[in-house]
């Protein structure tokens, strides 16, 4: 059966854009494939955290990916930190990696001008992505437009281990939603919906207070001609939200432009599509989030479980093919 893996950073509350973009996809494919999906907490740590938000934020981001649909019996759920492998690998992937590949990475380059503090695993951390993808000898990474370098970077490592030390690694493949794969935002749609961004009239939480959910749609920035037509390059506010439309109600932009002729009834329209859309998740989420240690705690737990059984043998296979000395061996 294909292997998807894919994670998300408990860094700020989940927006419409990680719910469209990529969660919702993650319901789909846990049907269809041997599905590993992560709370990457150790990618949080770039940036300084304060720990007991981080500890919270995992443990909620979690809870709230069940409550979008994610199946413990059908998925492996897990969190980043409890899988050691991870980083062991992650240090034989620098190792691999080439100090331009890692330079050239654009978030860092974004972020390293903008941060005042700029650790150093800001500048390594696709080398521990990579380590994500490659421990799970993964077919398919579901990614949007802006993880796609980083993908590129995984499978330039996988090839170029496989070439020097033996086939080891599936070399992964995007999978990028064609639906609601780029939610911007909805006052400047000219950039991406996200969430750790300050544009709290641009930004829709999952979790956010629905009546605010319809506010923030209907006073979407469109523009003056008040023709409705799915064209970005020219009409950004308008595409997005029939983009958003379109995501919500499985259809495409282009199919949902059709028989809109003012902006008003299209923007009604998309802000019934997604409370509708949020009314189910926010409901399962207050019902798990009761209890959040004692219910969910154990699945994550025997999440890592089935996720180590997986990465064991992998970095064992790695190891060895480096020439590394097996784990207990007797020193002489």
């Amino acid at each position: 059966m294909t292997r998807v893996f894919s994670g998300i950073k408990p860094t700020g509350p989940v927006q419409l854009g990680n719910l469209l973009g990529a969660l919702r996809s993650w319901v789909v494919a846990q049907h269809e494939a041997d599905s590993l999906f992560c709370v990457v907490d150790l990618h949080a740590l770039t940036v300084p955290q304060d720990p007991a938000v981080l500890r919270a934020t995992s443990l909620e981001l979690a809870t709230l990916l069940l409550a979008i649909g994610i199946d413990p019996d059908e998925a492996t759920l897990f969190v980043q930190s409890h899988v050691p492998e991870h980083t062991e690998l992650a240090w034989i992937l620098e190792c691999t990696a080439a100090f331009g590949e890692l330079r050239r990475m654009t978030q860092f380059k974004d972020k390293s001008d903008t941060d005042g503090f700029v650790s150093a695993g800001l500048f390594t951390y696709p080398a521990l992505m990579a380590a994500d993808i490659l421990l799970y000898d993964t077919d398919r990474v579901p990614v949007g437009d802006d993880q796609r370098q980083h993908l590129e970077l995984a499978r330039d490592l996988a090839v170029r281990f496989n070439s020097r030390y033996g086939d080891t690694f599936v070399v992964p493949e995007a999978a990028v939603p064609t639906a609601g794969a780029r939610v911007m935002d909805l006052q400047d749609p000219t950039r991406k919906m996200s969430k750790s961004e300050d544009s709290p009239q641009g930004t829709i939480l999952v979790l956010e207070d629905l009546a605010s959910v319809a506010k923030k749609i209907k006073r979407a920035v469109t523009d003056t001609d008040n023709e409705v037509r799915f064209d970005p390059a020219t009409k950004p506010g308008v595409s997005n939200l029939l983009s958003i439309l379109g995501a919500a109600t499985g259809r495409d932009p282009e199919a949902c432009a059709e028989g809109y002729t003012q902006y008003g009834p299209l923007k009604a329209d998309t802000a019934e599509a997604v409370v509708e859309l949020l009314v189910p998740i926010q409901t399962r989420y207050r019902e798990l989030i009761d209890d959040p240690e004692g219910t969910n705690a154990p699945l994550l737990a025997r999440g890592a479980a089935k996720a180590r059984a997986l990465a064991g043998p992998k970095l064992t296979q790695a190891r060895d093919a480096l020439g590394l000395l097996p784990r207990g061996t007797a020193s002489t």
